[in-house]
């Protein structure tokens, strides 16, 4: 639950100071307002708060320390330090470009999965917030977090299947979904059988909405809703939070929800291969070879590199409309996290002018995102000696670009394509990113639609 509201009234007023701006301020304060400032050493050191009182003891303002050179996200971690009431921000001395960003940071930082907690009805400060448009960014973000955040026996492809249905159903979009046997006779083969073993059969979940005439995107996302690694078992200590494995799927729900929430100029359509990468007799092997959508095969060299063979399906389908655009989220490889650690999502593109407007969203976003190179030389590495090719790379390095290399196989060159490969996972609590499920890159790309 967002705490926003648009009512002003009786709000408590945060005002942002620097050292510098607290020094005017306190000119024009009374001797007992600027006595209990100093009392309580607030001296508007970043993030530093005072809780100001009024004659009778009740909080009537909250002193709010800000850097001079970053101000926005001095606000961050703010909505967890103030006890319970409705305020509202002083943003006369902030850049009215950066407003949103502030409102945000509330609230990311009032995020909480309660959903198993029995406290799940804690009172939260709120804040007057007059622009709904942030709200459908939290909105957004919140769908992501609560979705990768869910276990996956309350988030399997079913119940992501009943989401993505009930979301279609709010904004006037059609939904279908291939089941089970008929991924078969449908010509999705990948997807059918990396998911065959799973207790709920696997599925492609497919939305549409918009105006034909607008300029067509397709989001894909990865919806591998829990991850053993098959018969190529994970670790137990990989296998922990592999909840997670549907991030891709996640992500581009939130996009989708953000793109009709706001009522964009776009002709979307959303497909999320939903499966679970689980173990008995009917689960893929190593050394299985198989058919593909698109009609090449792939020999399976690890049944644990199953999100790209459920990619490649959907990225095959995707195609058939010639979007104008794709954009695809996966949790696709560790080497990712490797190269760029658990905070930076890696994406690859096969179109400079994509790139750019990328950067341009991520810039506008204040968000952190970095290209890697889809390099040709390494497309040997995904050959196979009896198959089109192989869905495991002969060698341990760069393995986040043979991955992309691979869905690349199944994208037409001529149609602009944005692969991201995200963590989808905070490691650890910081302000305004709760340890647990996080929408990476997100930002950016609603950015970058909004200015499209």
């Amino acid at each position: 639950m967002l705490c926003f509201t648009k009512e002003d009234k009786e709000a408590k007023l945060i005002v942002p100071l620097t050292p510098k701006g607290l020094e005017s301020w306190l000119q024009e304060q009374p001797v007992s307002t600027k006595n209990w400032i100093a009392n309580n050493g607030f001296i508007a050191k970043e993030r530093q708060i005072c809780l100001v009182p009024d004659t009778q003891g009740n909080i009537s303002r909250v002193l709010l320390g800000i850097s001079a050179k970053e101000p926005v996200v001095s606000f961050s971690g703010l909505a967890k330090q103030l006890p319970t009431a409705h305020y509202k921000i002083n943003l006369h001395d902030i850049n009215k470009s950066d407003h949103w960003k502030i409102f945000l940071y509330w609230a990311l930082d009032s995020y909480c999965f309660s959903r198993y907690k029995k406290n799940d009805a804690l009172k939260k400060p709120t804040l007057y917030m007059p622009d709904p448009q942030v709200a459908h960014y939290a909105e957004g973000i919140y769908l992501v977090r609560d979705l990768i955040n869910t276990p996956a026996e309350d988030m399997g492809p079913v119940q992501l299947s009943e989401k993505v249905k009930d979301i279609a159903a709010t904004y006037g979009a059609e939904f279908k979904e291939i089941i089970g046997d008929d991924l078969l006779e449908q010509n999705y083969p990948a997807i059918y059988h990396v998911g065959r073993a799973g207790h709920q059969a696997p599925r492609l979940l497919d939305m549409h909405w918009g105006d034909p005439q607008h300029e067509k995107w397709v989001l894909v996302g990865k919806g591998v809703c829990f991850d053993s690694g098959g018969l190529d078992l994970k670790p137990s200590s990989n296998m922990r939070l592999m909840k997670k494995d549907m991030g891709g799927a996640a992500h581009a729900l939130g996009l989708a929800q953000l793109i009709m929430a706001m009522n964009l100029p776009i002709n979307l359509r959303l497909l999320i291969p939903a499966v679970e990468n689980a173990i008995d007799s009917h689960a893929y092997r190593p050394g299985d070879v198989l058919a593909t959508r698109k009609g090449l095969t792939v020999e399976v060299g690890n049944t644990d590199a199953e999100g790209r063979l459920v990619l490649a399906d959907a990225l095959a389908e995707a195609v058939t409309e010639k979007p104008d655009r794709i954009i695809d989220f996966a949790t696709l490889t560790g080497a990712a996290r490797v190269a760029l650690g658990t905070e930076i999502p890696v994406y690859f593109t096969n179109c400079e002018m994509l790139k750019n407007s990328l950067e341009q969203g991520a810039a506008m976003a204040k968000e952190s995102i970095w290209q890697l190179p889809l390099h040709k030389p390494y497309r040997s590495h995904i050959e196979s000696a009896i198959a089109d090719l192989s869905n495991d790379a002969n060698t341990p390095f760069g393995g986040a670009i043979t991955a992309a290399l691979f869905l690349q196989e199944f994208v037409d060159d001529s149609i602009p394509w944005i692969h991201f490969d995200i963590m989808a996972w905070n490691v650890t609590s910081k302000p305004g990113s709760p340890e647990g499920g996080e929408a990476m890159g997100l930002l950016s790309c609603i950015k970058m639609l909004e200015a499209n």
